[in-house]
């Protein structure tokens, strides 16, 4: 697969400035203070909810993963309404959704959100969508899960192809991908269009040096020196150097990566859902098990409402459904974490076996902080990247 140095188109690139400020604050900014509070129906009856969303006959759900469309035949099966899932990329889902407020003209019922940051900083301050939880589901949900609502938690990892290296994954320590030997061998998407890999980077700037810098010390037997503020900033700058392959897409990267035809070591670095390739596609992929210090990281994707929905029952049982086993299982079917703690984990992709131990998991409580780094990361990430 050709290198791709990826360009953010202009409207895609206002879009990103303005949904990510930088510390000193940018059009669109929120400062932290309380989301307003998840609503709670009283006297919640799933009956009486089921029979209200027939009546208003559709619904309409975006997320950026395609799974939803599995998730939509599931509700369709379970309650006679027509749901259609559209996958839509994160930032193109804000600015959709937000034109269609602003509007007072909606079409997208509920999302399907990963992109936390302007979750918590944009959509639901500025009224754009709001948070329900179910109320015969709310014990079931952890109170640091309810508000935004947890719907689940997904994974992006390093990957290999296990055929073209049946010893295991060929990088040991996430140091070795800035050596000169693995130079335009790491596939990843473009960090400036993937919110998720912006925060990830945010994310080891804020609480992940420490683990960055005893990997490097492991590696070379020397405490790192560095310019750069921590380990953490050092690790982005010297991957960004080192000639990342960067792609639109997850299914790029595991082409790239485990394709049948594929005759050139490469990691990528993608999320869990493409590990269904193997299966489907004949690939051959395996997460970096072992890996130092994360073989990975662990993010959440969130459940929310439009404010100005027209059909806010069926847009409720939408959440109810993806709240429970039933409906959740399709989002999760390569591995993940439902929101709902009696729900069952699913870590199915290989060389993943322990999602807490192998993965870099990520704070909720810096979402906000995320979106207000992300100008800052991104400026660092278009520095380095040569």
């Amino acid at each position: 697969m050709r290198r791709i140095r990826k360009i953010l188109p202009a409207a895609l690139l206002v879009l990103a400035v303005a949904c990510a400020p930088s510390t000193g604050g940018a059009p669109g900014a929120t400062a932290a203070k309380p989301l307003p509070s998840a609503s709670i129906d009283a006297g919640f009856d799933l009956d009486a909810l089921v029979a209200a969303a027939k009546k208003e006959g559709s619904l309409l759900v975006y997320d950026s993963s395609g799974d939803i469309e599995e998730v939509a035949k599931a509700f369709t099966a379970t309650y006679g309404i027509a749901m259609e899932g559209v996958k839509s990329d994160s930032p193109q889902t804000a600015e959709k959704m937000t034109r269609e407020h602003a509007a007072d003209n909606v079409t997208i019922d509920a999302t399907m959100y990963e992109d936390g940051g302007v979750l918590v900083g944009q959509l639901i301050p500025q009224g754009v969508v709001r948070t329900w939880v179910p109320a015969d589901l709310q014990e079931q949900i952890p109170e640091e899960n309810r508000n935004p609502l947890l719907a689940l938690s997904k994974a992006t990892v390093f990957a290999y192809n296990t055929k073209l290296s049946p010893g295991g994954c060929p990088v040991k320590n996430i140091w070795d991908l800035t050596e000169p030997d693995w130079a335009g061998k790491l596939v990843m998407q473009d960090p400036l269009g993937k919110p998720t890999v912006l925060s990830f980077f945010s994310q080891l700037v804020a609480h992940g040096s420490d683990q960055i810098a005893q990997a490097y010390e492991a590696k070379y037997g020397k405490a790192l020196k560095t310019e750069e503020k921590n380990a953490a900033w050092e690790w982005i700058k010297k991957i960004a150097a080192n000639r990342p392959v960067l792609t639109g897409s997850d299914e790029d990267i595991s082409g790239a990566v485990g394709a049948p035809n594929a005759t050139d070591k490469k990691i990528g670095f993608m999320s869990i859902s493409k590990f269904r390739n193997n299966e489907d596609k004949g690939y051959t992929q395996s997460a970096c098990e072992g890996l130092q210090p994360f073989a990975g990281f662990s993010y959440p994707k969130y459940v929310a409402i439009a404010s100005k929905s027209k059909h806010p029952n069926a847009a409720k049982l939408y959440v109810h459904f993806i709240m429970t086993e039933e409906g959740v299982k399709h989002e999760i079917g390569e591995g993940g974490i439902s929101g709902n703690s009696t729900v069952e984990p699913i870590v199915t992709p290989a060389g993943l076996t322990d999602w807490h131990g192998q993965l870099f998991e990520t704070d909720p409580k810096g979402l906000l902080a995320d979106l207000q780094n992300r100008q800052v990361v991104s400026d660092f990430w278009r520095i380095n990247h040569t």
